[in-house]
């Protein structure tokens, strides 16, 4: 893994292009394929004025910007992929797409080329399983927009030979990202730990406790999270928001924590996905305002404090069940999703006790196991421990 090795990337999609953007700004020679046709034609023009963009900004010199694009080249078939050393795959999120791909990859790159799923959400050893040669497989899982968002969650699979997953940790720091190591488990890190601020403030909304604007003014103004969670949903799009909801609920046997909403459910069904559609939560387009929050100061904190134990207490279980270190998990979290800070250093701020006490508040009155705490923090509020 060096600067002058080739990279491939499929998929010309939004995902691909901010991929193979960082990788040629990277100085890597990027070979870019999509089986749509047309595709990598237009990728190219669109990296091409993105580009052009960041030098009227001042973001990025001329000469750089026309070395960069000159290093990707289109390509129209797999086997123009065989001199690449890596190839990373952005294709639809599709378990068996993605195996016949990795299965025809093989028959064209040497024998040491590493292949790479951006999956989001599948398992890298259920794709990894479909070839000849599963231990030079990895998961290298960017956030959109790839060419901002600087969190890579690097994920190898049960046959992932040892050292690739370190290998390519060095290489993403290289490439100027935020890498961290993790687990294959469902949702790796953020979309495993990031659940409950949807799941939880749906919840509040579904119980009449407070409506939309005053759960996501509470989890701003009092929390500090950048948007609230409806405006976020709003954003990524509900469709995709519950489509990763559901996904994750499935794959962890249908844990109660992670539980998707009627309300989200009947937000898809109308077609309201968001900002996307004009109408989501909230409405968008010309004149639109959202609408003014109303909610008293210690509700607000209240709001938040549920939110942040079921946050907490997801970030803590995934460290129980060592998913990743600590440190990964709380770098994750604010580098994928910009939390305000990482919810185990959080935690320590009133204590392992305060968060499992909040939890057993809410466990006695619902009777659910959705509000359980972890057997880790529970742990350390007996003991007084910090996790840092």
């Amino acid at each position: 893994m060096n600067e002058k090795m080739q990279v491939g990337i499929i998929g010309a999609g939004t995902m691909g292009m901010g991929i193979a953007q960082v990788a040629a700004q990277a100085g890597h020679a990027v070979v870019l394929y999509d089986g749509r046709p047309g595709a990598v034609e237009q990728a190219v023009q669109t990296l091409r004025a993105t580009l052009g963009k960041l030098v009227a900004k001042g973001k990025l010199a001329p000469s750089e910007a026309d070395a960069a694009l000159a290093r990707i080249t289109p390509c129209g078939a797999l086997v123009d992929m065989a001199p690449c050393e890596l190839v990373v795959e952005a294709i639809v999120e599709d378990l068996a797409a993605k195996k016949k791909l990795f299965t025809d990859l093989e028959l064209v790159l040497g024998s040491q080329a590493v292949l790479a799923s951006n999956t989001s959400s599948l398992s890298i050893t259920a794709i990894a399983a479909a070839c000849k040669s599963p231990e030079r497989v990895i998961g290298l899982h960017f956030f959109n927009p790839a060419p901002l968002m600087p969190l890579v969650e690097v994920v190898p699979g049960l046959l992932t030979a040892t050292g690739l997953a370190e290998r390519m940790h060095q290489l993403m720091a290289r490439w100027g990202k935020s890498p961290v190591l993790c687990k294959d488990t469902p949702g790796f890190i953020v979309n495993r730990v990031a659940r409950p601020y949807y799941g939880e403030s749906i919840r509040i909304f579904e119980e009449g406790i407070a409506d939309m604007a005053s759960i996501d003014h509470a989890l701003k103004s009092v929390g500090g999270f950048r948007m609230g969670p409806f405006e976020l949903m709003d954003l990524i799009g509900n469709d995709i928001n519950f489509a990763v909801t559901r996904s994750v609920w499935e794959a962890f046997f249908f844990e109660p924590r992670y539980k998707p909403s009627l309300t989200q459910q009947r937000q898809v069904e109308s077609g309201r996905l968001g900002r996307k559609t004009g109408q989501g939560y909230y409405t968008y387009g010309d004149g639109a305002a959202l609408p003014p929050p109303v909610v008293p100061a210690a509700l607000a904190n209240a709001i938040t404090e549920r939110v942040l134990a079921m946050l907490i207490n997801e970030a803590a279980d995934a460290l129980f069940l060592k998913v990743a270190s600590k440190g990964d998990l709380d770098l994750a979290m604010q580098k994928g999703v910009n939390y305000p800070k990482g919810l185990l250093a959080w935690a320590d701020e009133q204590g392992a006790g305060h968060w499992t006490a909040v939890l057993d508040a809410l466990q006695a009155e619902y009777g659910e196991e959705r509000y359980r705490a972890s057997p880790l923090l529970r742990r350390m509020a007996r003991t007084g421990a910090h996790f840092h």
